[in-house]
Formats: structure tokens, sequence, C-alpha cells
């Protein structure tokens, strides 16, 4: 989330919604004038409930796109289906390789070469809606989850703002199910980290 308010982008970000009181986001928020709210989720009898209310709230903003960032719970087919096609997240893996939890360990542990995060659209199937970017970094002999995790997560702060910047700028297209981004007139180069030598 720090990572996208300082970079910049031709949008307004409209608040940042937090599930956890004391989440650092919150004050990292209020530090930029930027609107702060809390709905917290064990005040809810059912994830329905939940999801119900955090729409309602969401929906004062009048977002042309939500994006997830830290928000770590899974949403119910409900939420997934209003937002449909405007709610981004970051997952810290290749995917559709290693979905869900402990990816960075998972992805040690299955001995892949490379590793990396991908900014998809939600859907109702956990992280597997169209990927519209992917940022790889190498997997080292002398890798731990750690180390692995922030190297991803080094990758993570550009490709979000970056597909953010692209969503503003109306390069996102979807084509079916899929995401195309349509060229600029300035071609990017690969959102791609080098094999080390």
């Amino acid at each position: 989330m720090q990572a996208i308010i300082e970079a910049d982008l031709p949008i307004s970000i409209a608040a940042v919604i937090s599930n956890e009181p004391e989440a650092p986001g919150l004050t990292i928020a209020q530090s930029r004038g930027i609107a702060t709210r809390v709905l917290d989720h064990r005040l809810f009898q059912t994830r329905t409930q939940y999801d119900e209310k955090l729409i309602e709230l969401i929906e004062e903003y009048r977002p042309g796109l939500v994006v997830l960032a830290g928000f770590m719970r899974i949403l119910s087919p409900l939420f997934v289906h209003h937002f449909k096609r405007k709610l981004i997240n970051i997952h810290p893996s290749l995917l559709p390789a290693f979905t869900g939890l402990h990816t960075h360990q998972r992805a040690i542990d299955a001995g892949v070469k490379v590793h990396g995060c991908t900014v998809h659209f939600v859907t109702e199937e956990l992280d597997s809606g169209p990927i519209v970017a992917q940022a790889v970094v190498p997997v080292l002999a002398d890798d731990n989850e750690n180390t692995l995790a922030q190297r991803v997560l080094k990758e993570e702060h550009i490709i979000y703002p970056k597909v953010i910047d692209w969503w503003a700028q109306g390069r996102l297209h979807w084509r079916d199910d899929r995401i195309v981004v349509v060229p600029s007139d300035h071609p990017q180069q690969a959102l791609i980290v080098p094999c080390v030598s």
C-alpha cells in the first residue's frame, strides 16, 4: 500500500480500509491525508455479513478500482461478484503455481529456479483470476523463505503500482476472460529481473 501511495500515480486514492484496527497502513495513509476506515471482521458472525457491510463501506467512495494490499481474508462470492472486473490483488508467486499461503517456502521445497509475484484480477476461485503482470526473481541456492520473500517483495512494490498506472491510462483490456495490456507509445521494458551471474 505504501508503495502505491508513493508511486505518484495519476489516480485519487479515495480511502484505505482495513479489517485490523492496528494495521500500520492506516497510520501511513492518515499521514498522507488519505481517508481511513476500519471494519473489524471480529464484530460479525459470518463472512457474508462482514462482506455485505464492507461492500456498503467501499461503495461510499464509488471506486473505479478496488486494490487489495495486504488484505488477508478470503472474500465471499458475493463480494467478488459485486466488484467483478474492478478488484485486483497481488500474490507472492508466479501464478498459477503456488496458490494460497507459504508460497516462498513451497517454491524452495519444489526446487524451482525462478519465483516471483503476480498481479491479477480477483475471481471466486482463490488466486486464479486473470493475470495482468508478473515479475520474476531467481531462486538462489542459499535462499531461505525470508531471503526469497524479501526479493519478491521488492518486485511487488514495482509491478503493483505499474499495473494501477496501466489501469489509470486505460491500457487494461478484457479479451474474453483474459487481460491484454495495450502498448503505450513508449514500449516498456519487460518486468523480469535478469539472471544473476
